[in-house]
């Protein structure tokens, strides 16, 4: 039998909490990907996989988009993002981190970021 890794029933009143409350740069990116607005590509937000909730996923493109505002920037927080990180990796998706401040300053680079990790033609959703 094949292990549920997507959406698990447990996590799901934590996902519901943190996309009623987008942090601001988390919003903000949110009205660039939604309703595939971003070349056709389908984002979902605070997404689960295994016990882990990310801020955006393509499953089109098995792609996770993470926002890192300052409490990211302590050395706990940046190890804890690191085991989190290469985990995700080894399950097969390609994770893209942006600082809260690039999404505000430099929104056209990174949504150019985000298309740039797009496969040509993308598979079927899962």
């Amino acid at each position: 039998m094949k292990r549920r890794i997507h959406n698990r029933k447990y996590l799901e009143p934590y996902r519901k909490n943190l996309r009623n409350n987008l942090t601001s740069a988390e919003a903000f990116l949110w009205n660039h990907l939604k309703q595939s607005k971003l070349e056709g590509r389908k984002f979902r937000r605070q997404h689960s996989i295994e016990n882990y909730i990310v801020d955006f996923y393509c499953p089109s493109e098995k792609l996770i988009i993470e926002l890192d505002g300052a409490i990211h920037l302590n050395y706990t927080a940046a190890e804890k993002d690191q085991i989190r990180q290469e985990r995700l990796e080894l399950l097969g998706f390609k994770v893209l981190r942006f600082e809260n401040k690039m999404v505000f300053d430099f929104l056209p680079s990174v949504l150019q970021e985000i298309q740039e990790n797009f496969t040509p033609n993308p598979t079927s959703n899962q």
